[in-house]
C-alpha cells in the first residue's frame, strides 16, 4: 500500500463507495460471507480514520448515501445459508488476524 499515494487511494475509495451505493442488490451479509467485510465495516473504518470528525451514523450515511435505517429497511431478511457463510467468513478473519500478528 505504500506505493499508492493518498490522492490515488482516496479516488479509489470514492469509486468503491459509489459502486457499493449503486449495487444495493449486493447485500451486506453476502459481502461478509464472501469477503469478510461489508458497508458497515467500511463505515466503521471511515469513522475510526476520521479521528472523531465522523461518528458511526455519519460515516454510515456517507457510505450508504442515505440514512442506514432507510437502506436496511429496503433489504430482504438474511437466509440461514447467508448467515452461515458470514459466520464462517468472520471466523476466517479472526484466524488470519491472529496469524498476521
Amino acid at each position: 500500500m505504500a506505493d499508492i499515494d493518498d490522492k490515488t487511494a482516496a479516488e479509489a475509495f470514492r469509486r468503491l463507495v459509489s459502486h457499493l451505493q449503486m449495487r444495493d442488490d449486493a447485500q451486506n451479509v453476502d459481502l461478509m460471507g464472501l469477503a469478510g467485510f461489508c458497508r458497515n465495516c467500511l463505515a466503521d473504518w471511515v469513522s475510526e480514520a476520521s479521528d472523531g470528525a465522523l461518528d458511526r451514523q455519519a460515516a454510515r450515511h456517507a457510505v450508504y448515501g442515505m440514512p442506514y435505517e432507510d437502506w436496511k429497511a429496503r433489504q430482504p431478511e438474511a437466509t440461514a445459508e447467508q448467515l452461515a457463510r458470514m459466520d464462517a467468513s468472520l471466523a476466517l478473519n479472526e484466524k488470519l488476524r491472529s496469524q498476521a500478528g
